[in-house]
């Protein structure tokens, strides 16, 4: 900044973890195992996937790549926090802020995207189960990932580069854990208005055009499931289904619940807990949900295990 009134911030204290002085070698050893568990689980899944054959199949491809997601975009957030809890050092550079706010925003941009894919990738193996393999041919799932990752990589940039063209001045103290979009912008000492309404919209827009994607796809199984003569058969078709169901709504409920109500109902201990639970706790159960209710992943643990147990 130019401005001789303002002192132009160079780097910003995360004081998300002040009230919980007591707590730090607790809160460590939890923020420890629970990154331990997600990157094991979720690696284990991307590996189990890449070396049985028999999940080789576009539902197992688009799970891939969320776990992948999932394992980036907590590695974003757990470290730092970690840091802070082990050492005390609370300090981060401006360009490290801006770097770990692009690389959250990317990842969980896409993983909103990619959780939309897969609910379409349902509808296409129930409603036509026949033609499944050539519906969703391995050219269409490449597109599908590519486009996803396409729209969280323009997604990310056209937030980061709204809220750090921003001026941060005097005040660098960010009351949260992260380099998060609600406490940046309580600090930008410049008139927020035009980015902030051009961050909330497109934030919103993919949040909802997402979730809008995946209730018609899930309205449209639900309409194919009803056809079913069988009820056996609704049964274990909708089971297919439920997996995914419980990932979408732990993960847009979150969102929902951080970024889309109002700021008079936004609470700062409110949104810290509900920052902890997207950013730490659903990617360590995404792995669980998509392995404990499902038997082909279970079968093919026990096939690749016993794979690497022969001599």
């Amino acid at each position: 900044m130019t401005n001789s009134n303002f002192t132009t911030v160079t780097e910003f204290v995360l004081v998300g973890f002040t009230d919980y002085q007591d707590w730090k070698i607790p809160l460590f050893l939890v923020f420890l195992s629970f990154y331990f568990v997600t990157i094991l689980g979720n690696l284990g899944m991307v590996i189990l996937i890449l070396m049985d054959i028999q999940l080789h199949t576009p539902m197992y491809f688009f799970l891939c790549h969320l776990s992948v997601m999932d394992a980036c975009y907590t590695s974003v957030i757990t470290p730092q926090i970690l840091v802070t809890l082990a050492t005390g050092k609370t300090v981060i550079t401006y360009h490290n802020c801006a770097a770990q706010f692009f690389f959250f925003t990317f990842c969980a941009s896409t993983e909103c995207f990619l959780l939309a894919v897969m609910a379409y990738d349902r509808y296409v193996a129930i409603s036509n189960p026949l033609l499944y393999t050539v519906a969703m041919s391995p050219g269409k799932c490449w597109s599908l990932v590519v486009g996803a990752y396409v729209c969280g990589l323009s997604g990310s940039i056209q937030r980061t580069t709204c809220t750090f063209s921003l001026s941060f001045c005097k005040d660098n103290r960010i009351n949260f854990f992260f380099c998060d979009l609600p406490p940046l912008l309580k600090l930008a000492c410049s008139d927020t208005t035009n980015a902030e309404i051009i961050i909330v919209l497109f934030g919103n827009f993919v949040i909802l055009v997402n979730a809008l994607i995946i209730l018609i796809s899930y309205l449209l199984i639900i309409k194919t499931i009803i056809r079913m003569k069988s009820s056996g058969g609704r049964g274990k078709t909708f089971s297919t289904c439920l997996s995914h169901l419980t990932a979408v709504v732990l993960f847009f409920g979150t969102l929902t619940f951080m970024y889309i109500r109002s700021g008079l109902e936004k609470s700062l201990e409110e949104d810290k807990v509900v920052s902890v639970f997207y950013t730490v706790v659903i990617p360590m159960l995404n792995p669980l949900i998509y392995s404990l209710r499902n038997k082909d992943v279970k079968v093919a643990f026990r096939r690749v295990t016993n794979r690497l147990q022969m001599p």
